[in-house]
């Protein structure tokens, strides 16, 4: 595996130095897309309990804390090197207890049912096992009424998608209404795409 392909693989797992240098890049390289993906979550709504599973960089935990301030935030990943990288970006909300940060497989969540108000995944179901299994598992740990949402940069409709989901193994790429099917499949009753046609961004928000 040459350097340049083993770099980018760690987008799904961030392992080792290379991986401190990917979740490094992410805070910066997905901000746009953050920033997209956060206007577009329901105005009014006062999540206490949100859970930011793919927790990257940190950045969106970050976010989050700032955009609801009454909230306390869960940051799950698989990757060591990611909760690494959060629990530094966030160290203040880390040590207040805002912020806690657990280690696991979305596949197989470790967390009661109905647990939270709020499921967050930036830039990251692309590497879910499922992804039906994956949603269903969100779907357990949501309150009634809770909201998943999903934010993507690539909506799996153009030669770039289809360059990077060959170049990084185990992606996935998905389209709005692969997403839309798949979330109602795991039993959301209610979905709504957002999508930026011009960008191939997507936000899709699911609730119980």
């Amino acid at each position: 595996m040459g350097i340049i392909k083993k770099f980018f693989n760690n987008a799904g797992r961030p392992e080792g130095i290379l991986g401190k240098f990917m979740v490094s890049g992410m805070n910066k390289g997905h901000a746009k897309i953050a920033e997209w993906g956060l206007s577009n979550f329901d105005e009014g709504s006062d999540p206490r309990r949100i859970i930011e599973l793919g927790c990257g960089g940190g950045q969106n935990v970050k976010n989050l804390l700032e955009k609801y301030p009454g909230a306390r935030i869960m940051a799950f990943d698989y990757s060591e090197v990611s909760l690494a990288k959060t629990r530094s970006v966030n160290k203040d909300a880390v040590e207040d207890g805002r912020v806690r940060l657990r280690k696991g497989n979305v596949g197989e969540l470790p967390f009661k049912d109905e647990r939270f108000d709020m499921a967050t995944a930036f830039e990251t179901v692309y590497f879910w096992p499922g992804p039906v299994l994956s949603f269903k598992e969100v779907w357990r740990v949501l309150k009634p009424g809770g909201g998943f949402i999903i934010v993507n940069a690539s909506d799996g409709t153009t030669k770039v998608d289809k360059r990077w989901s060959n170049m990084i193994d185990h992606m996935r790429l998905y389209t709005k209404k692969d997403l839309e099917n798949y979330l109602y499949d795991a039993g959301f009753k209610n979905v709504i795409i957002e999508h930026n046609a011009d960008k191939h961004w997507i936000c899709a928000k699911a609730y119980k």
